[in-house]
């Protein structure tokens, strides 16, 4: 069985301010707070002799790895991201960062907020800009009939409301 995993497409940049203030905190928690207490304890647990069985040794080590990893990720990721701050010009289409009511066949409504892929939050209903149902809906405007591929099928929705805020 292999490991090879092919390569993804990269995630769209965009992410709003709130989603960039939010990353890049837990960056600096990362870096500032957590990897410093995980050190501390590493050392600690190093100075207390035999490393192979000793396990807060070896689980720091492990948190240590996991916590320079993220920090990596974020510290290359914070870098090419765009932070779109202002509403689009024209307000009657869907662009990134609106929130859009919809409709389905049964008259059942929904609201969802198109947000970047690093923020996206399916309790807060925030959908991915790069996601199949983001996609489908770019562009559009009130009353558009817009379809999308579910794994049960294919959906019809109507947009019946879109606003900006911020």
């Amino acid at each position: 069985m292999s490991r090879y995993r092919p390569p993804q497409a990269p995630a769209s940049p965009y992410i709003t301010r709130a989603g960039y203030e939010r990353l890049n905190a837990e960056l600096q928690y990362l870096w500032k707070v957590r990897r410093p207490e995980v050190t501390r304890a590493v050392a600690e647990a190093a100075a207390q002799g035999d490393r192979s069985e000793n396990a807060e040794y070896t689980y720091g080590k492990k948190q240590l790895r996991e916590i320079d990893r993220r920090v990596r990720f974020l510290s290359k990721r914070l870098d090419v991201l765009t932070v779109v701050e202002r509403a689009p010009a024209d307000r009657s289409r869907v662009y990134f960062g609106a929130w859009v009511e919809l409709e389905d066949a049964d008259g059942a409504t929904r609201t969802l907020r198109i947000v970047g892929a690093d923020e996206f939050d399916p309790e807060q209903h925030w959908i991915s800009v790069d996601s199949p149902m983001a996609r489908a809906l770019l562009k559009k405007q009130r009353d558009d009939e817009v379809r999308v591929q579910t794994p049960g099928g294919e959906a019809s929705y109507w947009i019946v409301g879109i606003r900006y805020e911020g």
